[in-house]
């Protein structure tokens, strides 16, 4: 048994001769590169890519899905709520009017 951790030794000392005086403690920059890769960009895109059928499909969706989306992600924790309201009656309007144009 062996614990893995990041390369700052400095809190586990102690807990590892208390706690968990038989077990192994490993650390070293490349052992948690397994729990650490499953978050970078190219992971996600492979579990993006899995709904669907090829590249080109999943390429048109996007093209399409990530300015609509831009146009909806308003950070609420940066402005009030009057101004939250009013930004995103901004971006309806302007959906209303891009979707009227699509249409017609």
């Amino acid at each position: 048994m062996f614990v893995r951790t990041d390369l700052v030794p400095a809190p586990y000392g102690a807990a590892k001769r208390d706690i968990m005086p038989d077990v192994e403690h490993r650390s070293h920059k490349g052992l948690n590169n397994r729990a650490e890769n499953s978050h970078q960009p190219t992971r996600r895109r492979e579990r993006i890519m899995k709904g669907f059928k090829s590249a080109r499909h999943l390429q048109r969706f996007v093209s399409i899905h990530d300015p609509v989306a831009n146009l909806f992600h308003i950070p609420r924790h940066e402005i009030s709520s009057d101004n939250h309201r009013e930004l995103r009656t901004r971006a309806m309007q302007m959906w209303n009017e891009i979707a009227c144009l699509q249409t017609a």
